[in-house]
């Protein structure tokens, strides 16, 4: 059987407007929180070629660039457009009540 998610309150929805990028910690995690169009991903924050940021990284679309070397990545997959078989780790994501929760293992 599957590891059912557990959701973690991790920010208020009025924290992360259209458009804007947010870091928050879960336990250990770094996680990179997106606003885009009205839909909410989130993303290991760390860019896994030399550490980067990811939320502080360019957003175009759906796409962040890595602030430090350019590594892309698609927010919605974790997939990279240009380098195949780099992944970063998703999180599922839900509104309740006006916060953000984050779905982690246990």
């Amino acid at each position: 059987m599957a590891d059912v998610p557990r959701f973690v309150k991790v920010a208020a929805l009025t924290d992360l407007p259209p458009g804007a990028s947010l870091v928050v910690l879960v336990g250990d995690l770094s996680i990179a929180l997106f606003n885009i169009g009205r839909s909410v991903y989130a993303i290991d924050n760390i860019c896994p070629h030399t550490g980067g940021p990811l939320a502080r990284g360019r957003l175009n679309g759906t796409i962040v660039t890595c602030p430090l070397h350019g590594w892309r990545f698609d927010v919605r997959t974790g997939q990279s457009p240009h380098l195949p078989g780099e992944q970063l780790r998703t999180f599922p994501v839900r509104e309740v009540d006006g916060a953000i929760e984050i779905g982690v293992e246990g």
